[in-house]
């Protein structure tokens, strides 16, 4: 089985902030906005180089997607960057209205997305964005597994034309993805191949997954890694490429079942290729405060987990 060495953990939201300079660095009509969260969200780096293409929102994050579609009409490639809480339910509407309806070219930011925000509790907590932007038309969404995907794909939603939504985290969290790689929306990632059942993955639950692979290699379960780093445009080939060879599924996702990963692919299976699923997320429940490792064993988002489900969905054969 393919070795997969971690090169050091960091957080994902410094990968975006990475990726966010160099593209700054390529394209002049990059901007970036933030409301209050410069910091946070790792835009400090760019403001530094670029101040004049750099723009302070205060908190009014429906002001700034305004902004944001204001200067995309005018030419230029905004990345607006908050706490995934305000960058999609406190401001759906203006999303919704001046982003998606209107096609503009506006790059959402969310960082501190899901339950490893961890301290700030549930109120910061958002478990069902990735719902709310992937049933928007014309939105992308983006959700990277670690620093170096986080980084590059950055850098492809600041080349594509059109709205995106990348969501990335607090956290540091293993970095074993390639460095400088090339990231290609729409793309899944096999990250190991099995024949015994398929395991999609997205974000923080892609290095969990691997290693429930290797453990489960140990009990003589052949386990395929998928990483779903784009849950929009889903990647209809690959899914049903590797549920075909093995016939059962889990997936995995720092994020609410309903609306997210897990009931994208299950409505494409229940299309074209019905298969036993398994979900590895969060039921219908708020989070609560505490550390990321904490609330990720609490909400059972861990590898321990995966090798469960599997089990289950092999059952079910």
């Amino acid at each position: 089985m393919k070795e997969f060495i971690n090169t050091g953990n960091k957080d994902t939201r410094s990968g975006f902030g990475a990726g966010l300079l160099e593209f700054g660095r390529e394209n002049s009509n990059a901007v970036a906005l933030t409301a209050d969260l410069m910091g946070s969200v790792k835009m400090d780096a760019f403001a530094k180089e670029f101040p004049d293409r750099f723009f302070q929102c205060g908190i009014a994050e429906a002001n700034m997607i305004g902004t944001a579609a204001g200067l995309s009409l005018n030419g230029k490639i905004p990345f607006v960057g908050t706490f995934a809480a305000f960058a999609t339910g406190r401001v759906y509407d203006q999303v919704r209205m001046s982003v998606a309806y209107s096609e503009t070219n506006v790059k959402i930011a969310a960082s501190h997305a899901g339950i490893t925000l961890g301290e700030d509790g549930a109120t910061h907590q958002i478990l069902e964005d990735i719902g709310l932007m992937r049933m928007l038309p014309n939105m992308v969404v983006i959700n990277p597994c670690d620093y170096n995907q986080t980084k590059a794909a950055t850098i492809a939603a600041g080349r594509y034309n059109g709205a995106v939504y990348l969501r990335f985290g607090r956290p540091s969290v293993p970095n074993f993805t390639p460095e400088n790689q090339e990231f290609i929306i729409g793309k899944a990632i096999k990250m190991i191949d099995g024949k015994d059942v398929s395991i999609f993955a997205t974000g923080h639950l892609v290095w969990e997954a691997i290693q429930a692979a290797l453990s489960l290699e140990k009990e003589g379960i052949n386990a395929e890694v998928i990483d779903i780093a784009t849950i929009k445009p889903l990647d209809y080939e690959a899914i049903i490429e590797s549920v075909e060879k093995t016939k059962c599924v889990v997936t995995a996702e720092e994020h609410f079942i309903a609306g997210g990963l897990g009931e994208t692919i299950a409505s494409l299976l229940t299309a074209h290729r019905p298969a036993p699923i398994e979900y590895v997320a969060i039921a219908d429940k708020f989070g609560q405060s505490g550390t990321p490792s904490e609330l990720m064993k609490e909400y059972g988002l861990d590898s321990d987990n995966i090798i469960q489900a599997a089990k289950r969905a092999l059952k079910r054969k």
